[in-house]
């Protein structure tokens, strides 16, 4: 993608941010548009722009296809706030892959601009993770995008803790640090893939953060407000990459889990996906970790390592159901699962029948970690990815 282009769809991102709601059952409203192949580049449908079929639009609920016209169209009625488009294989979208749905509005129209990607099969991604951004940890990120802009990645994934904090403190604070942060990475010369992590949680800290359930912000509605749909997709390369949201809450304290809503779209894209197509997962919390097994045990909040819902005890800092998650991918080629949160580079994988992923984590941006004797420096890791496969990975110190 263009770099200036990427930079204002950020920006434009940003300002749009009054337009979200809360997350809820709402009066239908009428979701339609094209998808189309811009051929001049100008990010408007022409008259000589065809549209493209087979390609997947979302409300975070619903999935459906555009037609042989690129036109889709269908009904939400629970609405996160936000359309999307999952970029198709071969293409790149031109401006953002997502809108705000406006309030109120009864029908409203997107159209989605794509323009063709570089025709090669051997590409090049980051995996990075936990800038936790904020004034002081802001030379973190700018060293990464000092290293974006020597390698040229296709793209950066950015899974989570992506702001200093949003979980305790007031709606002026952590507003500020998200804002901080869509200002930082429009700077970046690749798009950057984000999700959310356990930080990004608005407000539920409650005892804290004195902020209301009620606020329309509250939870996983401002990372909406300013960076769109927490979980989504797109293909690149041949791969199929689904950013997830692992991070629950329940009361006051964040766990790992992927929700209902979030577990039904999941499976309705998994039959839309080729059984042959690769898929790659990024989310912050991780599916399992062999590294957690390193920290210390604690039953004080607010670093509990486990929560009891309906009476029943849960590890926080992995994901609780995350079997369910990986049997959804059974019969599809399932061969990285990638993650933050430890701020530990690692990667393991089980000896297993059905399931032959990896899981990886990486270091984290903001700052080195340590714990059960060892030391781990902050960075990213490299992926090199030929033919649909990846075929190398390479850890990146920041710091």
């Amino acid at each position: 993608m263009n770099s200036n282009l990427f930079r204002s769809t950020l920006l434009v991102q940003a300002s749009l941010c009054f337009t979200l709601v809360a997350a809820q059952t709402v009066a239908p409203v009428t979701l339609k548009g094209y998808v189309f192949v811009d051929k001049n580049g100008n990010g408007t449908r022409d008259k000589d722009e065809g549209g493209l079929k087979g390609v997947m639009i979302s409300d975070q609920n619903e999935i459906v296809e555009s037609n042989a016209d690129g036109y889709y169209e269908f009904i939400s009625t629970y609405n996160n706030g936000v359309i999307s488009i999952s970029q198709p294989n071969g293409f790149v979208t031109n401006g953002s892959f997502w809108k705000p749905i406006p309030p109120n509005e009864k029908t409203f129209s997107k159209d989605f601009a794509l323009l063709p990607a570089p025709k090669t099969t051997t590409f090049t991604f980051i995996h990075a993770s936990d800038p936790h951004l904020s004034e002081q940890s802001l030379p973190g990120l700018e060293k990464l995008k000092s290293i974006v802009d020597s390698i040229r990645p296709a793209f950066v994934l950015m899974t989570g803790d992506l702001v200093k904090d949003a979980l305790r403190v007031s709606e002026n604070e952590a507003t500020a640090f998200y804002i901080l942060y869509v200002r930082t990475i429009s700077r970046f010369s690749v798009p950057v893939w984000n999700v959310p992590g356990n930080h990004e949680i608005f407000g539920i800290e409650r005892h804290k953060s004195l902020v209301s359930e009620k606020h329309p912000l509250y939870g996983k509605q401002m990372y909406r407000q300013y960076l769109g749909p927490d979980y989504y997709s797109f293909t690149y390369g041949g791969i199929h990459f689904v950013g997830l949201n692992s991070v629950d809450y329940h009361d006051l304290w964040y766990y790992g889990h992927i929700d209902s809503t979030q577990i039904k779209w999941l499976k309705k894209e998994s039959t839309l996906i080729s059984k042959q197509t690769p898929i790659i997962t990024f989310n912050h919390i991780p599916f399992y970790s062999g590294g957690m097994s390193m920290g210390e045990y604690s039953d004080e909040e607010p670093g509990s390592s486990v929560i009891s819902i309906n009476g029943k005890k849960h590890y926080r800092h992995v994901v609780t159901n995350a079997s369910e998650v990986i049997d959804i991918f059974k019969d599809h080629t399932f061969p990285i699962a990638l993650a933050g949160h430890y701020h530990f580079e690692q990667k393991f994988m089980f000896e297993s029948i059905k399931h032959k992923t990896e899981f990886h984590q990486t270091g984290a941006v903001v700052g080195p970690a340590s714990g059960g004797g060892f030391q781990m420096p902050s960075g990213v890791v490299l992926y090199k990815v030929s033919d649909g496969k990846v075929v190398d990975r390479k850890f990146i110190v920041l710091k």
